[in-house]
């Protein structure tokens, strides 16, 4: 195989990373966007149960195919309130979890 050049060469300046680590995130990012999941499977609960009881003739003719679609569409509906806003849980939630982890800091 000529032509083909060893393995390149790491830069010795470049941080290296066990496989599988993430990369380093700011713990107020990442406590905030925990605090959104909580809210997104919080509001699928809700969502969910609005349409615990709606079946018949829908887009996929009710039954158990209307399930499936109701969960995916739930699920989508929570993530983008979320995001959104929400309904004020993830302001909460981000507030304890940053006083959580400054109380563990003392």
């Amino acid at each position: 195989m000529s032509g083909v050049s060893a393995s390149p060469s790491i830069p010795a300046s470049l941080p290296l990373r066990p496989l599988g680590a993430r990369p380093a995130v700011d713990p107020h990012v990442r406590a905030r966007e925990q605090a959104v999941d909580f809210e997104a499977v919080f509001l699928n609960n809700m969502f969910s149960q609005m349409f615990t009881d709606t079946d018949g003739d829908g887009p996929f003719g009710g039954g158990g195919k209307a399930g499936v679609w109701r969960s995916f569409l739930t699920e989508e509906y929570s993530k983008s309130f979320a995001k959104a806003g929400g309904i004020g849980i993830a302001d909460h939630v981000y507030r304890a979890l940053l006083n959580q982890q400054e109380a563990s800091v003392r």
